[in-house]
């Protein structure tokens, strides 16, 4: 097997890369055995006989998968939370998001005639309350007060 140490030097130069990166042809070394001048190490080059090797790197694939996944809602099970209930979603957060949904249906109901502008009132308030868990509870509450017999939810 010849020495190509030299020809493998100015082939990292040229190539600007270290000479680990240099890939030489195994079944051309005995034409790049003559390759001595600069010039010659380029036209083998050009012809494809020595190449610089690709930079490994570490493949984001996965954790463009993983993220997918997250942005669904996996793999946020109890296995995977570190902090308390509270330090993941705020108290007042989780309240404004219960809130807003719950006055937002007392709206739509009054709106559109389903419950009268007293029991909106009376209801609004019990919500401010805290009185009902979700939605679906103050309707619930609603159909058990007999103000919304066919309110839909």
């Amino acid at each position: 097997m010849p020495d190509l140490a030299n020809q493998r030097r100015m082939a990292a130069a040229l190539l600007k890369c270290g000479e680990g990166r240099v890939w030489m042809d195994p079944a051309s070394q005995e034409e790049l055995e003559d390759a001595v001048t600069r010039q010659d190490v380029r036209s083998a080059i050009k012809a494809g006989v020595i190449r610089a090797k690709r930079i490994p790197g570490v493949s984001r694939g996965r954790a463009r998968k993983r993220a997918a996944e997250k942005a669904k809602g996996r793999h946020a099970g109890p296995g995977s939370r570190k902090g308390t209930p509270h330090a993941r979603v705020a108290r007042k957060d989780r309240w404004m998001h219960r809130i807003r949904a719950q006055r937002d249906m007392l709206r739509t109901l009054r709106g559109s005639k389903q419950i009268t502008p007293k029991v909106y009132r009376e209801f609004y308030r019990r919500a401010k309350g805290g009185m009902f868990r979700s939605r679906a509870h103050l309707l619930i509450n609603l159909r058990l007060a007999g103000h919304a017999k066919e309110v839909a939810p």
